[in-house]
Protein backbone atom coordinates (compact mmCIF):
# COMPACT_ATOMS: atom_id res chain seq x y z
CA UNK A 1 0.00 0.00 0.00
CA UNK A 2 1.25 3.42 -0.84
CA UNK A 3 2.36 5.57 2.05
CA UNK A 4 -0.51 7.89 2.80
CA UNK A 5 -0.14 11.40 4.20
CA UNK A 6 -1.21 11.04 7.83
CA UNK A 7 -2.89 13.68 9.94
CA UNK A 8 -4.37 16.98 8.85
CA UNK A 9 -2.55 19.21 6.33
CA UNK A 10 -0.34 21.90 7.89
CA UNK A 11 0.16 23.51 5.42
CA UNK A 12 -15.32 26.90 -2.61
CA UNK A 13 -13.39 28.53 -4.71
CA UNK A 14 -14.18 32.24 -4.73
CA UNK A 15 -14.58 33.64 -8.20
CA UNK A 16 -14.11 37.20 -9.45
CA UNK A 17 -17.30 39.21 -10.20
CA UNK A 18 -18.76 38.87 -13.64
CA UNK A 19 -17.55 41.78 -15.72
CA UNK A 20 -18.99 40.70 -19.08
CA UNK A 21 -21.44 43.58 -19.40
CA UNK A 22 -19.51 46.76 -20.12
CA UNK A 23 -21.12 50.08 -19.20
CA UNK A 24 -20.12 53.41 -20.72
CA UNK A 25 -19.95 56.16 -18.10
CA UNK A 26 -20.80 59.76 -19.04
CA UNK A 27 -19.66 62.46 -16.63
CA UNK A 28 -22.10 65.33 -16.02
CA UNK A 29 -20.44 68.75 -16.47
CA UNK A 30 -21.02 70.68 -13.23
CA UNK A 31 -22.55 74.18 -13.54
CA UNK A 32 -21.51 76.81 -11.00
CA UNK A 33 -23.28 80.17 -10.54
CA UNK A 34 -20.90 83.06 -9.74
CA UNK A 35 -21.57 86.54 -8.36
CA UNK A 36 -20.92 89.85 -10.17
CA UNK A 37 -17.73 90.43 -8.16
CA UNK A 38 -16.43 87.00 -9.03
CA UNK A 39 -17.27 87.58 -12.68
CA UNK A 40 -15.27 90.83 -12.64
CA UNK A 41 -12.28 88.99 -11.28
CA UNK A 42 -12.61 86.37 -13.97
CA UNK A 43 -12.75 89.04 -16.69
CA UNK A 44 -9.62 90.67 -15.31
CA UNK A 45 -7.83 87.34 -15.34
CA UNK A 46 -8.83 86.73 -18.92
CA UNK A 47 -7.56 90.15 -19.92
CA UNK A 48 -4.18 89.38 -18.45
CA UNK A 49 -3.91 86.14 -20.39
CA UNK A 50 -1.14 86.16 -22.99
CA UNK A 51 -3.35 85.09 -25.83
CA UNK A 52 -6.60 83.42 -26.58
CA UNK A 53 -4.78 80.66 -28.40
CA UNK A 54 -2.74 79.69 -25.37
CA UNK A 55 -5.86 79.71 -23.23
CA UNK A 56 -7.61 77.51 -25.77
CA UNK A 57 -4.66 75.15 -25.85
CA UNK A 58 -4.60 74.87 -22.06
CA UNK A 59 -8.34 74.29 -21.94
CA UNK A 60 -8.03 71.62 -24.60
CA UNK A 61 -5.28 69.88 -22.65
CA UNK A 62 -7.34 70.00 -19.48
CA UNK A 63 -10.31 68.52 -21.30
CA UNK A 64 -8.15 65.71 -22.70
CA UNK A 65 -6.92 64.87 -19.22
CA UNK A 66 -10.50 64.75 -18.00
CA UNK A 67 -11.43 62.46 -20.88
CA UNK A 68 -8.57 60.12 -19.98
CA UNK A 69 -9.74 60.09 -16.38
CA UNK A 70 -13.25 59.23 -17.45
CA UNK A 71 -12.08 56.44 -19.76
CA UNK A 72 -10.02 54.91 -16.94
CA UNK A 73 -13.08 54.39 -14.76
CA UNK A 74 -13.66 50.68 -13.97
CA UNK A 75 -16.40 49.03 -15.98
CA UNK A 76 -19.25 47.97 -13.70
CA UNK A 77 -22.91 47.10 -13.84
CA UNK A 78 -25.64 49.72 -13.53
CA UNK A 79 -27.27 49.37 -10.14
CA UNK A 80 -29.64 52.33 -10.06
CA UNK A 81 -26.99 54.48 -8.37
CA UNK A 82 -25.60 57.75 -9.63
CA UNK A 83 -22.28 57.74 -11.48
CA UNK A 84 -19.42 57.62 -8.96
CA UNK A 85 -16.90 60.43 -8.63
CA UNK A 86 -13.85 60.14 -10.88
CA UNK A 87 -11.54 60.27 -7.85
CA UNK A 88 -13.21 57.20 -6.36
CA UNK A 89 -12.32 55.14 -9.41
CA UNK A 90 -8.58 55.78 -9.45
CA UNK A 91 -6.25 52.80 -9.27
CA UNK A 92 -4.77 53.87 -5.94
CA UNK A 93 -8.18 54.07 -4.28
CA UNK A 94 -9.19 50.74 -5.79
CA UNK A 95 -6.10 49.06 -4.39
CA UNK A 96 -6.68 50.53 -0.94
CA UNK A 97 -10.33 49.48 -0.89
CA UNK A 98 -9.68 45.99 -2.22
CA UNK A 99 -10.34 43.37 0.47
CA UNK A 100 -7.28 41.35 1.53
CA UNK A 101 -7.23 37.66 0.56
CA UNK A 102 -9.06 35.36 2.93
CA UNK A 103 -7.28 32.99 5.31
CA UNK A 104 -8.40 30.11 3.12
CA UNK A 105 -6.75 31.56 0.01
CA UNK A 106 -3.63 32.55 1.94
CA UNK A 107 -3.04 29.28 3.77
CA UNK A 108 -5.22 26.46 2.41
CA UNK A 109 -5.79 27.10 -1.30
CA UNK A 110 -3.19 24.57 -2.43
CA UNK A 111 -4.22 21.76 -0.07
CA UNK A 112 -7.78 22.42 0.99
CA UNK A 113 -9.14 22.63 4.51
CA UNK A 114 -8.73 19.70 6.87
CA UNK A 115 -11.38 18.48 9.28
CA UNK A 116 -8.94 19.48 12.01
CA UNK A 117 -9.12 23.04 10.68
CA UNK A 118 -12.87 22.94 11.25
CA UNK A 119 -12.63 21.55 14.78
CA UNK A 120 -9.81 23.95 15.73
CA UNK A 121 -11.95 26.83 14.49
CA UNK A 122 -14.90 25.61 16.55
CA UNK A 123 -12.64 25.45 19.61
CA UNK A 124 -11.52 29.08 19.23
CA UNK A 125 -11.52 31.09 16.03
CA UNK A 126 -9.15 33.70 17.45
CA UNK A 127 -6.62 31.03 18.41
CA UNK A 128 -6.86 29.59 14.88
CA UNK A 129 -6.19 33.06 13.49
CA UNK A 130 -3.11 33.41 15.71
CA UNK A 131 -1.83 30.01 14.61
CA UNK A 132 -2.08 31.04 10.97
CA UNK A 133 -0.76 34.59 11.22
CA UNK A 134 1.80 34.40 14.01
CA UNK A 135 3.31 30.97 14.30
CA UNK A 136 2.45 27.30 14.40
CA UNK A 137 1.00 25.95 17.58
CA UNK A 138 3.65 24.14 19.58
CA UNK A 139 3.54 20.35 19.63
CA UNK A 140 3.32 19.09 23.20
CA UNK A 141 4.54 15.80 24.60
CA UNK A 142 0.92 14.65 24.88
CA UNK A 143 0.32 15.42 21.20
CA UNK A 144 3.36 13.42 20.15
CA UNK A 145 2.22 10.50 22.31
CA UNK A 146 -1.22 10.64 20.68
CA UNK A 147 0.30 10.58 17.20
CA UNK A 148 2.47 7.59 18.08
CA UNK A 149 -0.55 5.73 19.42
CA UNK A 150 -2.46 6.27 16.19
CA UNK A 151 0.51 5.00 14.17
CA UNK A 152 0.57 1.79 16.22
CA UNK A 153 -3.16 1.31 15.82
CA UNK A 154 -2.81 1.74 12.06
CA UNK A 155 0.07 -0.74 11.86
CA UNK A 156 -2.13 -3.40 13.48
CA UNK A 157 -4.34 -3.59 10.40
CA UNK A 158 -2.54 -1.71 7.59
CA UNK A 159 0.73 -2.58 5.91
CA UNK A 160 2.38 0.54 4.54
CA UNK A 161 4.80 0.70 1.63
CA UNK A 162 6.90 3.79 1.02
CA UNK A 163 6.54 5.29 -2.42
CA UNK A 164 8.48 8.26 -3.77
CA UNK A 165 6.43 11.00 -5.40
CA UNK A 166 7.62 13.31 -8.15
CA UNK A 167 4.65 15.62 -8.71
CA UNK A 168 1.53 17.04 -7.11
CA UNK A 169 -0.47 14.60 -9.23
CA UNK A 170 1.49 11.76 -7.60
CA UNK A 171 0.58 13.00 -4.12
CA UNK A 172 -3.12 13.19 -4.87
CA UNK A 173 -2.99 9.80 -6.58
CA UNK A 174 -1.59 8.32 -3.35
CA UNK A 175 -4.51 9.65 -1.33
CA UNK A 176 -7.07 8.18 -3.70
CA UNK A 177 -5.17 4.88 -3.84
CA UNK A 178 -5.06 4.63 -0.05
CA UNK A 179 -8.80 5.20 0.08
CA UNK A 180 -9.42 2.47 -2.49
CA UNK A 181 -7.17 -0.01 -0.67
CA UNK A 182 -8.68 0.85 2.71
CA UNK A 183 -12.24 0.57 1.40
CA UNK A 184 -11.52 -2.87 -0.07
CA UNK A 185 -10.04 -3.94 3.26
CA UNK A 186 -13.21 -2.74 4.99
CA UNK A 187 -15.43 -4.72 2.60
CA UNK A 188 -13.45 -7.96 2.94
CA UNK A 189 -12.15 -7.82 6.54
CA UNK A 190 -14.70 -5.58 8.22
CA UNK A 191 -12.08 -3.16 9.57
CA UNK A 192 -9.71 -0.48 8.33
CA UNK A 193 -7.88 2.44 9.92
CA UNK A 194 -6.49 5.83 8.93
CA UNK A 195 -8.68 6.12 5.86
CA UNK A 196 -8.23 9.40 3.91
CA UNK A 197 -11.28 11.36 2.79
CA UNK A 198 -11.53 14.02 0.08
CA UNK A 199 -14.65 16.05 -0.57
CA UNK A 200 -16.17 19.27 -1.83
CA UNK A 201 -18.09 20.65 1.14
CA UNK A 202 -20.23 23.78 0.85
CA UNK A 203 -18.00 25.28 -1.82
CA UNK A 204 -14.69 24.35 -0.17
CA UNK A 205 -12.35 21.41 -0.71
CA UNK A 206 -11.85 19.47 2.49
CA UNK A 207 -9.66 16.52 3.49
CA UNK A 208 -9.57 14.30 6.54
CA UNK A 209 -8.39 10.96 7.92
CA UNK A 210 -10.80 8.67 9.77
CA UNK A 211 -9.20 6.81 12.68
CA UNK A 212 -11.19 3.63 12.27
CA UNK A 213 -14.13 2.16 10.35
CA UNK A 214 -15.84 -1.06 11.35
CA UNK A 215 -18.24 -3.14 9.28
CA UNK A 216 -19.38 -6.40 10.93
CA UNK A 217 -19.05 -9.14 8.31
CA UNK A 218 -21.44 -11.55 10.05
CA UNK A 219 -24.50 -9.30 10.06
CA UNK A 220 -26.93 -9.22 7.17
CA UNK A 221 -27.06 -5.42 7.15
CA UNK A 222 -23.51 -4.20 6.73
CA UNK A 223 -23.24 -0.54 7.68
CA UNK A 224 -19.90 1.21 8.28
CA UNK A 225 -19.41 2.48 11.84
CA UNK A 226 -17.04 5.43 12.23
CA UNK A 227 -14.80 5.43 15.31
CA UNK A 228 -12.34 8.00 16.63
CA UNK A 229 -9.81 7.34 19.41
CA UNK A 230 -8.65 10.11 21.74
CA UNK A 231 -5.78 9.63 24.17
CA UNK A 232 -5.72 11.29 27.59
CA UNK A 233 -2.85 12.15 29.93
CA UNK A 234 -5.14 12.34 32.98
CA UNK A 235 -7.23 9.46 34.22
CA UNK A 236 -10.47 11.36 33.58
CA UNK A 237 -12.88 11.98 30.74
CA UNK A 238 -12.58 15.41 29.07
CA UNK A 239 -14.81 18.40 29.72
CA UNK A 240 -17.95 18.84 27.65
CA UNK A 241 -16.44 21.41 25.20
CA UNK A 242 -13.71 18.88 24.35
CA UNK A 243 -16.22 16.08 23.91
CA UNK A 244 -18.37 18.37 21.77
CA UNK A 245 -15.32 19.12 19.62
CA UNK A 246 -14.62 15.40 19.21
CA UNK A 247 -18.22 14.75 18.23
CA UNK A 248 -18.03 17.49 15.59
CA UNK A 249 -14.94 15.84 14.13
CA UNK A 250 -16.66 12.48 13.71
CA UNK A 251 -19.79 14.10 12.29
CA UNK A 252 -17.62 15.89 9.70
CA UNK A 253 -16.21 12.50 8.69
CA UNK A 254 -19.68 11.02 8.24
CA UNK A 255 -20.75 14.13 6.32
CA UNK A 256 -17.84 13.62 3.91
CA UNK A 257 -18.20 9.83 3.76
CA UNK A 258 -21.89 9.99 2.85
CA UNK A 259 -21.19 12.64 0.24
CA UNK A 260 -18.50 10.42 -1.33
CA UNK A 261 -20.59 7.24 -1.48
CA UNK A 262 -23.41 9.20 -3.11
CA UNK A 263 -20.95 9.93 -5.95
CA UNK A 264 -20.99 13.69 -5.46
CA UNK A 265 -17.32 14.12 -6.30
CA UNK A 266 -16.95 16.98 -8.86
CA UNK A 267 -14.00 15.69 -10.87
CA UNK A 268 -13.52 18.69 -13.17
CA UNK A 269 -13.71 21.16 -10.27
CA UNK A 270 -11.10 19.11 -8.45
CA UNK A 271 -8.64 19.17 -11.34
CA UNK A 272 -9.26 22.85 -12.05
CA UNK A 273 -9.06 24.10 -8.47
CA UNK A 274 -5.80 22.35 -7.63
CA UNK A 275 -4.39 23.05 -11.09
CA UNK A 276 -3.76 19.38 -11.83
CA UNK A 277 -3.05 17.65 -15.13
CA UNK A 278 -5.36 14.61 -15.10
CA UNK A 279 -3.47 12.99 -18.00
CA UNK A 280 0.07 13.40 -16.70
CA UNK A 281 1.89 10.07 -16.51
CA UNK A 282 2.27 9.12 -12.84
CA UNK A 283 5.62 8.01 -11.46
CA UNK A 284 6.72 4.47 -12.16
CA UNK A 285 6.51 3.44 -8.49
CA UNK A 286 2.93 4.66 -8.15
CA UNK A 287 1.87 2.91 -11.36
CA UNK A 288 3.44 -0.31 -10.13
CA UNK A 289 1.82 0.04 -6.73
CA UNK A 290 -1.59 0.61 -8.31
CA UNK A 291 -1.19 -2.43 -10.58
CA UNK A 292 -0.10 -4.61 -7.64
CA UNK A 293 -3.18 -3.46 -5.71
CA UNK A 294 -5.52 -4.61 -8.46
CA UNK A 295 -6.37 -1.40 -10.28
CA UNK A 296 -3.83 -0.68 -13.02
CA UNK A 297 -3.75 3.03 -13.81
CA UNK A 298 -1.25 5.38 -15.40
CA UNK A 299 -2.82 8.81 -14.87
CA UNK A 300 -4.59 10.67 -12.09
CA UNK A 301 -7.75 10.69 -14.17
CA UNK A 302 -7.78 6.89 -14.19
CA UNK A 303 -7.10 6.74 -10.45
CA UNK A 304 -10.04 9.08 -9.77
CA UNK A 305 -12.29 6.86 -11.90
CA UNK A 306 -11.34 3.85 -9.77
CA UNK A 307 -11.97 5.94 -6.66
CA UNK A 308 -15.48 6.92 -7.75
CA UNK A 309 -16.33 3.33 -8.69
CA UNK A 310 -15.14 2.19 -5.26
CA UNK A 311 -17.31 4.80 -3.55
CA UNK A 312 -20.37 3.50 -5.39
CA UNK A 313 -19.90 0.09 -3.74
CA UNK A 314 -20.03 1.55 -0.22
CA UNK A 315 -23.16 2.31 1.83
CA UNK A 316 -23.67 5.47 3.91
CA UNK A 317 -22.13 5.37 7.39
CA UNK A 318 -24.12 4.40 10.47
CA UNK A 319 -25.94 7.25 12.21
CA UNK A 320 -24.44 6.07 15.53
CA UNK A 321 -20.88 7.40 15.92
CA UNK A 322 -18.35 6.31 18.52
CA UNK A 323 -15.70 8.31 20.42
CA UNK A 324 -13.25 6.29 22.54
CA UNK A 325 -11.05 7.74 25.27
CA UNK A 326 -8.02 5.84 26.48
CA UNK A 327 -5.22 6.57 28.94
CA UNK A 328 -1.88 7.32 27.30
CA UNK A 329 0.10 5.56 30.01
CA UNK A 330 -1.21 2.04 29.45
CA UNK A 331 -3.85 2.45 26.68
CA UNK A 332 -6.61 1.37 29.05
CA UNK A 333 -10.12 2.43 28.09
CA UNK A 334 -11.40 5.40 30.09
CA UNK A 335 -14.82 5.53 28.48
CA UNK A 336 -16.84 5.72 25.29
CA UNK A 337 -19.15 8.36 23.91
CA UNK A 338 -21.71 6.94 21.50
CA UNK A 339 -23.93 9.60 19.98
CA UNK A 340 -26.37 10.22 17.14
CA UNK A 341 -25.34 12.00 13.96
CA UNK A 342 -27.01 15.39 13.51
CA UNK A 343 -26.86 16.50 9.88
CA UNK A 344 -28.31 19.98 10.44
CA UNK A 345 -25.92 20.66 13.31
CA UNK A 346 -22.74 19.70 11.48
CA UNK A 347 -23.84 21.45 8.29
CA UNK A 348 -24.48 24.64 10.24
CA UNK A 349 -21.18 24.39 12.09
CA UNK A 350 -19.22 23.93 8.87
CA UNK A 351 -21.01 26.90 7.36
CA UNK A 352 -20.12 29.05 10.37
CA UNK A 353 -16.46 28.02 10.19
CA UNK A 354 -16.28 28.72 6.46
CA UNK A 355 -17.53 32.26 7.05
CA UNK A 356 -14.39 32.79 9.13
CA UNK A 357 -12.06 31.04 6.66
CA UNK A 358 -13.42 32.96 3.65
CA UNK A 359 -13.14 36.33 5.39
CA UNK A 360 -16.86 37.03 5.53
CA UNK A 361 -16.49 38.14 9.15
CA UNK A 362 -13.85 38.63 11.83
CA UNK A 363 -12.78 35.87 14.21
CA UNK A 364 -15.07 35.14 17.15
CA UNK A 365 -13.89 34.47 20.67
CA UNK A 366 -14.87 31.61 22.93
CA UNK A 367 -17.95 32.35 25.03
CA UNK A 368 -17.61 33.58 28.60
CA UNK A 369 -18.48 30.23 30.09
CA UNK A 370 -15.55 28.62 28.25
CA UNK A 371 -12.88 31.25 28.91
CA UNK A 372 -10.97 28.61 30.91
CA UNK A 373 -9.59 27.54 27.53
CA UNK A 374 -7.42 30.66 27.56
CA UNK A 375 -5.30 29.22 30.38
CA UNK A 376 -4.04 26.58 27.93
CA UNK A 377 -3.61 28.87 24.92
CA UNK A 378 -0.13 29.63 23.60
CA UNK A 379 -1.31 33.07 22.50
CA UNK A 380 -3.05 34.26 25.67
CA UNK A 381 -0.40 36.90 26.38
CA UNK A 382 -0.77 38.31 22.85
CA UNK A 383 -4.56 38.20 22.67
CA UNK A 384 -5.53 41.69 23.84
CA UNK A 385 -8.77 42.03 21.92
CA UNK A 386 -11.71 41.44 24.25
CA UNK A 387 -15.34 40.78 23.36
CA UNK A 388 -17.65 43.78 23.13
CA UNK A 389 -18.19 45.51 26.43
CA UNK A 390 -14.94 44.32 28.02
CA UNK A 391 -11.83 46.45 28.21
CA UNK A 392 -8.36 45.23 27.38
CA UNK A 393 -6.67 43.42 30.22
CA UNK A 394 -3.67 44.96 31.88
CA UNK A 395 -1.89 41.68 32.53
CA UNK A 396 -1.74 38.15 31.27
CA UNK A 397 -3.27 36.76 34.46
CA UNK A 398 -6.25 39.09 34.32
CA UNK A 399 -6.78 38.40 30.63
CA UNK A 400 -6.85 34.68 31.32
CA UNK A 401 -9.61 35.09 33.84
CA UNK A 402 -11.81 37.66 32.11
CA UNK A 403 -11.48 37.58 28.35
CA UNK A 404 -13.24 35.42 25.84
CA UNK A 405 -10.54 34.02 23.59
Amino acid sequence: MAAAPSGPPTDSPVHDPDLDNLVSLVADIPVEIVSDDEMALLETALALASSRASLSSSSSLLFQRNVRSISSLPKRRLSGCSVPDIEDSSDSVAKKSRAPPSLFHRFRKKKGLSVTDITATEWCEKQMEFVLLRRKKRTTKAMRAGSERHKKLEQEVVKKVKVRVKSTEDRWAMRFMNFIIGANQLLFDGLTRELPLIGFVQGAWMVGVIDEIQMPVSESERIPILVDTKTRVRNTLPAEPQRRNGRLQLMCYKYMWDDAVNDNFPTKKFFDFFNLNPYLLLSKEIRESAANSGFPAETLDEIVRYYRNTCKMLPPAHSQLLLRYELQRDHSLLGEDQFEYNHELVEGQIRTCLEFWFGEREANYTPDEECWKCRFCDFAAECRVITAGKGASSSTDSSLSTMSS
